[in-house]
């Protein structure tokens, strides 16, 4: 599954992420047999470093999204692509959840079935009428929801649900009921490792699972994600949400297009792409082209876009932020991520060549003279080549 990106600058990504799970990475997304890959813990370690890799390669292009989600799984990966989470602290949470998951799976063995063509109402009403362990676990898009409980159970649901008006129930090979009450004994080590990262205010809007509700509070996410392991992905309100927020375009990233396709069912007059593979980055950048939405200078900042008085100093490497401690932005504070203070209503006027920041020993100094207006990454951030760092006003001189 990661053989496309090999040969991509993003790939680098996947020995950090070997270095923060303490794993072979690069050995599992090219060379684990089906067997391993897919237990559980593999899995999903494996898909949230490719989806990692995936969104490096988009932000490289100078993409932005308005706002994150990510199906159970992915929404770590959302977290990550949102400010939230650090990529450390999201690798770390990824491996401490799918060993979780796969030892709630042993002590409670459970399955999952696809129900299609069968209202959400009549899903749950094939569920209770079982009078066994199945629930409802995700809500996918009209028409398809997904069932999970025992084995015993699941296929007496299915049953129901043939008679209810379902047109075809699919199992679904995997080693859990999850998001149901039988991961409930994932709660425990999920919340323990909770404890040890730290969650930040997100820098775009990200809709939860659990809800299907924007959450911009960091105290609120380590709540969501322990109560995500047994209650259903509520994916199809999600994107409904998205629709609600005035979002015309959903990009997928990572292996598969399922949730593109989803969203095509849901929502068909949003549009869709998912991005598997390098070559799919021309297709995103064609069709943002066609839909008319790619500026030269683009939204960079919480919806603000940057007009010809404003301008963004942007990284000349990647690695760690530190932003110059006596720089000021109006009614931000002292330094990115902070919140007001002595003199947080103080600002920096920088002159051509001031140093604003460092990526890891590399100076980052400004090309343009002008009036500091923002910070568009936090102190101790990870940063790409390329990546917009400060944001400022210059003098207009047209």
């Amino acid at each position: 599954m990661g053989e496309p990106w090999i040969d991509h600058p993003s790939w680098e990504f996947v020995g950090e992420a070997s270095e923060a799970a303490e794993r072979d990475l690069s050995y599992l997304l090219l060379e684990a047999p089906i067997e391993e890959l897919t237990r559980t813990e593999n899995a999903q370690l494996a898909t949230t470093v490719l989806s990692l890799v995936v969104l490096d390669a988009v932000e490289r292009l100078g993409l932005t999204p308005a706002a994150c989600a990510g199906h159970s799984l992915g929404e770590y990966t959302a977290l990550v692509a949102s400010g939230a989470l650090t990529f450390e602290d999201g690798i770390q949470l990824v491996v401490a959840r799918g060993n979780a998951m796969a030892r709630a799976g042993e002590e409670s063995p459970g399955t999952m079935a696809a129900l299609l063509g069968i209202s959400d109402d009549d899903a749950e009403a094939a569920c209770q009428r079982a009078e066994g362990d199945v629930w409802v676990a995700n809500y996918n898009a009209p028409g398809q929801v997904v069932i999970a409980g025992t084995a015993e159970a699941v296929t007496l649901a299915g049953n129901l649900a043939k008679e209810l008006g379902a047109k075809r129930v699919m199992a679904i090979p995997v080693s859990g009921a999850f998001h149901t009450p039988l991961m409930q004994g994932a709660r425990v080590p999920l919340r323990e490792a909770l404890t040890h990262v730290t969650f930040r205010t997100p820098e775009v809007r990200v809709v939860a699972n659990v809800d299907a509700r924007v959450h911009d509070d960091p105290s609120d996410w380590p709540g969501l994600l322990s109560a995500q392991l047994c209650s259903p992905v509520r994916w199809r309100q999600t994107l409904e949400t998205f629709a609600g927020l005035g979002l015309t375009s959903l990009i997928e990233l990572g292996p598969g297009g399922v949730l593109s396709g989803l969203a095509k069912r849901s929502l068909p007059e949003i549009q869709s792409l998912a991005v598997a593979k390098p070559a799919d980055l021309d297709t995103l950048m064609d069709q943002i082209a066609e839909a008319g939405t790619w500026r030269a200078e683009p939204a960079l900042h919480q919806g603000e876009h940057l007009y010809m008085s404003e301008r963004v100093v942007v990284s000349p490497s990647g690695g760690i932020f530190s932003p110059e401690e006596s720089l000021r932005a109006p009614g931000t504070g002292l330094l990115p991520g902070t919140d007001g203070g002595p003199g947080a209503d103080a600002i920096s006027i920088v002159a051509v060549g001031d140093l604003v920041g460092r990526v890891g020993v590399t100076e980052v100094r400004t090309p343009f003279a002008g009036q500091v207006i923002g910070w568009l990454a936090a102190a101790g951030e990870r940063v790409q080549d390329g990546q917009p760092l400060v944001w400022m006003r210059v003098p207009d001189r047209t």
